[in-house]
């Protein structure tokens, strides 16, 4: 498991652009964190890291926001207004898992049993107003 502490919106984005620098596409990054923790920092991050030149904000009405225009498309899910996994399910999530591209969820919990196994985990922690704390898995949960 790996930590890392992000003190800025800034380090937080900068965090998830490079590690977009090396993804191919099919990744899957779930993200775990109470509202406000920089989930959709961290997809900022990513997004840019990606080459997507546009604005990138919470999908929590749409449920999915496709983001195209990078060298891979990213998939950003908000799961927060889903029930469970059925629900996810019906409104045709499982096309994202994996995409063609890289598919960032945020609030992941609510479809645990269906994540792939090379889904990779970040739980970002509040320390304080400005400082958090990821901690990084891989499939089998935080050690």
């Amino acid at each position: 498991m790996g930590l890392t502490i992000l003190n800025s919106v800034e380090v937080a984005q900068a965090f998830g652009e490079s590690w977009a620098k090396n993804l191919v596409g099919g990744e899957i990054f779930a993200l775990y964190g109470v509202l406000g923790a920089g989930k959709t920092q961290l997809a900022k991050g990513l997004a840019r890291g990606l080459g997507y030149p546009g604005d990138v904000t919470s999908p929590t009405f749409t449920i999915v926001h496709e983001y195209r225009g990078g060298r891979l498309p990213m998939y950003h899910i908000d799961l927060y207004r889903i029930r469970n996994e059925k629900e996810a399910i019906d409104i045709g999530l499982e096309e994202y898992l994996p995409g063609d591209g890289v598919t960032v969820i945020e609030w992941p919990e609510r479809i645990a049993s269906i994540l792939p196994l090379q889904t990779q985990h970040w739980e970002l922690e509040v320390v304080s107003l400005t400082e958090r704390v990821i901690r990084q898995w891989a499939d089998a949960g935080p050690a």
